[in-house]
This record gives structure tokens, sequence and C-alpha cells, in this order.
């Protein structure tokens, strides 16, 4: 099952993109015997300035199409990492295309963009800047796919 995050604005050469790269490839190495990946990141960029529904429409482009998605919003549900996993798993176990997963600019996601994602998902209840979720994401798509794995990474 391919995973695709497709994120608002591009994150530039720094700690954040490394650790993001990082991530991904991990992710993409462990993934593989589990039928997870590969792991893309598309980076949306609303040159135009349209706000929100120029992002919304950029990133419902972006989107393959047969593709659970999931919109990351502070209002979605938090959760345990393994009940991450258990939740990416269900999903290729059910014969999910791919998962996207969404990422706002600034303002967030767009109200209908959110609200027509299969599910929404919260990295906690404070708010974080894009290029930090982005890191934070990739960080737990690696540590879900070792928690499927049985890897020690996960030590909880």
């Amino acid at each position: 099952m391919r995973l695709r995050i497709c994120a608002v604005g591009r994150l530039r050469a720094g700690p954040e993109r490394a650790l993001a790269d990082d991530y991904v490839t991990r992710f993409n190495r462990t993934g593989r015997a589990l039928g997870l990946g590969p792991l893309e990141i598309s980076e949306i960029d609303d040159r135009k300035g349209g706000g929100m529904a120029g992002e919304a429409a950029l990133l419902q482009r972006a989107i393959p199409a047969g593709n659970t998605v999931c919109a990351l919003d502070e209002r979605g549900k938090t959760m345990s990492s393994p009940e991450f996993a258990r939740i990416l798993g269900r999903w290729r176990d059910q014969g999910s295309n791919g998962v996207t997963f969404l990422i706002g600019g600034a303002d967030g996601l767009d109200p209908g963009l959110r609200e027509g994602a299969d599910a929404r998902l919260s990295l906690g209840k404070m708010v974080w800047p894009h290029m930090l979720a982005r890191v934070m994401l990739c960080e737990q798509l690696y540590r879900a796919a070792t928690i499927l794995a049985g890897s020690p990474y996960h030590r909880a």
C-alpha cells in the first residue's frame, strides 16, 4: 500500500528536511516487507495566493484516485502510536489502494477538504508548524511500521 504526504509549502534544505528524509528512508526500508510503501512526499505550493480554497484545490488534485484520505487537523482524533499502527495496518488489510495524509498551510486545511477526509488525525492539543508536523508524521509512520514488524524501536 503506497503512502503519500501532501503538504502545503516546501521544506528547504536544513534539519527539518534531513529528518523527514531520514524517516521516509527508514519507513520505506521497514515497510516494504509489511506491504507498506513506498512513502513519498508531495509538496504543494499555492503561487497564485488562492488561500485555503486554492490550497484545497491543489491538494485535491494531488490525491491519487481510490486513496484513503487522512487529514491532519488539530480537531482530529488523538491516538497512541500503537493505535495509529493498528489503523494503518487495517487500511492495508482492507485493501486500500493507498493512503494520502494532508497537511495544510499556515491557516490549516479548507473545511470542505477536512470534512471530506476519511479520517482526521491530531498530533496533540498543541498546534505545530507545518514543517514540524511533517517530520512528526514521518516519524510516526516509521514507528507504526516498526510496531507492525515487531521491532524494538517502540518501547512503550
